[in-house]
């Protein structure tokens, strides 16, 4: 009966966020709430949500400091010579936009933290996405999918529940599968190529805005200074374009105005103008773009090598372990924020403008903490893990670390890592033991999933990616789900030839 419980209540919520019936948040809350009733354990559904809360409570602290640190970085300019550079590689080519998103999710990824990877991944992609009216939900499946497969890295989470769930070495586990997880990477560079060049062929290769010369600016600035109410309305309306382009690097270099379409916008055709293009760039309430403006008053340009010292101590504090991940944020929020404006107006304006994103994403967070406190609580997980185990037929005892490494795909979705590499991963280790696999094998196997794990709605940080990109989330399932899922197979496959699972 719980078997079944669990797997309609996980049908039952993809199938209506996928169809827009009701919102993740909703969703996430109603749905395990109604399933739980439908167990006869309604009584003690409180218990469930607390209990989820306080797992989860540490990981939406963190997010919401992480969001305010990158958020304060990207506002500061620490990523505008990253930006440049991928405008550079980019070229305003629709296909090397979406590679050059592959690329920089990996290199982000190697911090082993997917919040931060999808952060500073969104903030640098966003506004050529948005401008050149490429699809958002390409972009959001191919930072997933890479930095799914780069999750393996033994600071990344899954690795080290595995050699601690078997009593392994990281190391005898990670290294070998090294070869393997190359080859996902090639794949999923080659997806985004793929991709890139399925958008090029859907709205061509576009010219991007120039920028204004100093002289511009400094005109616009100057006229900003004597503007009075009884100016004219064109003028006005043309300094609250600009103010609006300055302020809205609050909202993590990506958010779309209230009201703005969350869908891409439509194309320039690729005869566009310069004047045209420029023109269409200036237009950001209607069009939605907020790209990363090079004379925004938040600009720190004396700090930047501060800025970047504090982020490669903090990024490396994460990999060491040196403090819990939330109380290092919390601390580099709090000192980035003082350092960078002193002046407590603007340090009110900073964090004023990044609440939504934090109150977004918290928000996903705790609901979600309904969701895996009734999955857990009630026994549906185990019940459903049991029989996905007992189903295996006898014959395929030899072969268990492809099967290890194909049941990772499903469980790894629909549970958390820790109820899968603690829970499910000691139950198939000791099946294949019986049939003389080694332990090393099974947990090499059950990394292959990371890919599609990403995706899931139990992971914190895909809520991070599809708000601040402002994707819909059943948009984000439909359309990477399947690319996530070839890419495990791919890893799996991979490792199979090489003789290394």
């Amino acid at each position: 009966m719980l078997t079944f419980l669990g797997f309609a209540m996980i049908a039952t919520f993809l199938v209506l966020i996928m169809m827009k019936k009701m919102s993740p948040i909703a969703a996430l809350v109603l749905i395990p709430a109604l399933f739980c009733v439908f167990a006869g354990k309604g009584a003690h559904l409180g218990d469930y949500v607390i209990e989820g809360v306080g797992k989860l409570a540490p990981t939406a602290a963190m997010l919401m400091f992480a969001i305010v640190y990158f958020g304060l970085m990207i506002d500061v300019g620490l990523f505008d010579p990253i930006v440049r550079g991928i405008l550079r590689f980019c070229k305003a080519d629709p296909m090397r936009v979406v590679v050059g998103t592959a690329v920089l999710a990996a290199i982000v990824s190697l911090d082993g933290d997917g919040s931060t990877t999808f952060m500073i991944t969104v903030s640098a992609m966003y506004p050529l996405y948005k401008r050149l009216g490429l699809s958002l939900v390409v972009m959001t499946g191919v930072a997933a999918t890479a930095n799914g497969v780069m999750n393996t890295l033994p600071w990344g989470g899954p690795t080290a529940r595995a050699a601690t769930a078997l009593k392994l070495d990281a190391a005898d586990i990670f290294v070998p599968m090294i070869p393997a997880l190359a080859v996902g990477l090639l794949f999923v560079f080659a997806l985004a190529y793929g991709l890139g060049l399925r958008e090029r062929r859907r709205v061509g290769v576009l010219a991007l805005p120039r920028r204004k010369a100093p002289e511009e600016v400094a005109e616009v600035a100057e006229a900003a200074e004597v503007a009075e109410d009884e100016q004219t309305e064109g003028v006005e309306g043309d300094l609250v374009a600009a103010a609006a382009g300055s302020a809205a690097q609050g909202g993590c270099a990506g958010s779309a105005a209230p009201g703005a379409s969350t869908g891409p916008t439509p194309p320039a055709t690729a005869a566009s103008t310069p004047a045209a293009t420029g023109s269409a760039a200036g237009a950001a309430p209607e069009d939605g773009f907020q790209g990363l403006d090079p004379d925004r008053a938040t600009l720190r340009p004396r700090l930047y090598w501060f800025n970047a010292g504090l982020t490669v101590a903090l990024l490396a504090a994460m990999i060491m372990e040196l403090l819990p991940i939330p109380v290092l944020f919390l601390l580099g929020a709090a000192l980035a924020l003082t350092v960078n404006f002193p002046h407590m107006p603007d340090q009110k304006a900073r964090l004023a403008a990044h609440a939504d994103n934090v109150l977004n994403v918290a928000g996903m967070v705790f609901a979600a903490a309904v969701f895996t406190g009734v999955l857990t609580g009630t026994g549906m997980v185990k019940h459903m893990a049991d029989w996905l185990v007992g189903a295996i037929p006898e014959g395929m005892g030899p072969h268990m670390a492809l099967v290890t490494g194909l049941l990772s795909l499903p469980l790894t979705y629909f549970m958390s890592n820790d109820g899968f590499y603690f829970g499910v991963l000691p139950v198939l280790a000791e099946a294949g033991a019986a049939h003389g696999v080694s332990p090393l094998e099974i947990a090499r196997a059950s990394l292959v999933g990371q890919a599609l794990h990403m995706s899931s709605p139990l992971v914190p940080a895909v809520y991070v990616l599809v708000g601040m990109a402002r994707v819909e989330f059943g948009d984000h399932t439909r359309f990477t789900v399947k690319w996530a899922a070839l890419t495990s197979l791919v890893v799996l496959a991979a490792g199979m030839l090489f003789g290394i699972i």
